[in-house]
C-alpha cells in the first residue's frame, strides 16, 4: 500500500473557515492518520493523494508500513537522523532513554508519550499518529484539486486498514464525492460484509489485496483467516463495483507456481474484476521494523527476480485476467 510521491508533513496550518464549513455539513467524526502522501502514481489512475489511516486487523510479515498496524500513536526513532544534543535523555519521564556512544531506547518501558520528540529538533525521534476531523482532512485534500482535474485521479485512502476506522472513513468518502472527488479504498477485505456494503455508492475503486488462498498458511503470515476475505471479495464483484485485486509477490511465501495458479483460477471466476497488479516484494520497509523498536521478520528474502514476475504474468493471463504489473511498486 505504498507509492512513489512526494511526502508532506501533517502537522500544518489549517484554514479554519473551511473546517468549520465541513463540520456543518458532516458528523464531526475523528480518524488517527498517520501520513498523507501528495502526487501519489501508483495508487489509482491519475494523480492522487494517499491518506494513510492508522491500525489494521491484520499482522503480515512483509508489511512495509508497519506504523500502520497499531491504532494508536508510536514512537519511531530513525538513528541516522540523531544529532546527539541527548536533550531526549533528560525529557523522557520513564528513563527509556540511554546512552551508549548513541541514543539507545529501552521499547519495552517506552510508553510513546512523545515527550522526547517534541525536544528533538533533529526529527529523530518522532510521533507517527495525528488525530484528525473530516473537516481537516478535507482541508488537505482540496488543496490537491487542480491536479485531480488535470490528471483524471483523486484520493486513495490506505494505510493500515481504512475499514478499521469504518466512521471516519465513511464521512470522508462523503465529503471526496460532494466535492465530486474519485475516490479508491486499498483493502485488505477482512472486515464485515455490512460495512463493507454500506461504502459501496461511496467508492470509485477499489483496491484490494489477496495474499495467500491457502488458509493455513495466511494465517501464519497475517494472523488472520482469509475466509472472510475472499467471501466479501466475491460478494463485492457480485455487486459490479470496480475493483483491481492486488497480489504481493514474495519469494519463498507466496511466488511459486502452484499457489499463483491457484490464486489466478479463484480470480478468473468472479462475477466481475477490471484487473489483477502485481507488486513484487521489496526490503524497504525493514529499516522502519528497527526504528520502531520491532522485528523484521523476512531478514534475506530477496525481491522476486524478472522471470518470477514474468512468470506469474504469464500465468494470471493464460487465466484471461487483465494483468498490470509494474517493477517499482512493492508489496
Amino acid at each position: 500500500m505504498d507509492s512513489i510521491s512526494i511526502v508532506y508533513n501533517l502537522d500544518i496550518s489549517i484554514d479554519t473557515q473551511r473546517v468549520s464549513d465541513y463540520s456543518r455539513q458532516y458528523s464531526m467524526a475523528t480518524g488517527m492518520v498517520f501520513d498523507i502522501k501528495r502526487y501519489a502514481i501508483h495508487d489509482g489512475p491519475g494523480i492522487r493523494t494517499a491518506v494513510f489511516f492508522k491500525g489494521c486487523p491484520l499482522d503480515c510479515w512483509w508489511c512495509h508500513n508497519p506504523e500502520g498496524k497499531s491504532a494508536q500513536s508510536q514512537l519511531i526513532f530513525r538513528q541516522n537522523r540523531c544529532k546527539a544534543d541527548k536533550a531526549c535523555l533528560n525529557a523522557c519521564p520513564r528513563g527509556a532513554i540511554g546512552w551508549d556512544d548513541a541514543s539507545i531506547t529501552d521499547w519495552a518501558n517506552c510508553d510513546a508519550c512523545g515527550k522526547c520528540a517534541q525536544v528533538c529538533y533533529a526529527g529523530a525521534r518522532e510521533l507517527i499518529g495525528q488525530r484528525m476531523t473530516v473537516g481537516r482532512l478535507m482541508t488537505e485534500i482540496e488543496r490537491d484539486i487542480p491536479f485531480y482535474d488535470q490528471s483524471a485521479g483523486g484520493v486513495t485512502f490506505t494505510g493500515g486498514e481504512p475499514l478499521y476506522q469504518r466512521q471516519f472513513l465513511e464521512q470522508a468518502l462523503i465529503a471526496c464525492q460532494e466535492k465530486h472527488i474519485h475516490t479508491a479504498v486499498d483493502t485488505c477485505g477482512y472486515a464485515p460484509w455490512a460495512s463493507l456494503k454500506k461504502l459501496i455508492p461511496l467508492v470509485d475503486l477499489f483496491l484490494y489485496d489477496i495474499k495467500l488462498m491457502d488458509d493455513a498458511k495466511h494465517i501464519q503470515y497475517t494472523s488472520v483467516s482469509n475466509k472472510l476475505i475472499l467471501t466479501n471479495l466475491h460478494k463485492l464483484s457480485a455487486t459490479g463495483a470496480k475493483i483491481i485485486v492486488r497480489i504481493p509477490l514474495i519469494p519463498q511465501i507466496n511466488a511459486d507456481v502452484d499457489h499463483l495458479k491457484q490464486c489466478a483460477a479463484y480470480l478468473a471466476h468472479l462475477p466481475q474484476l477490471d484487473g489483477v497488479e502485481l507488486m513484487p516484494y521489496h526490503d524497504i520497509g525493514e529499516t522502519k521494523y528497527q526504528a520502531l523498536g520491532q522485528d523484521y521478520q523476512l531478514v534475506g528474502i530477496k525481491s522476486p527476480s524478472s522471470e518470477q514476475i514474468a512468470q506469474a504474468e504469464a500465468i494470471l493471463n493464460n487465466h484471461h485476467l487483465t494483468v498490470i504489473s509494474d517493477s517499482r511498486r512493492v508489496a
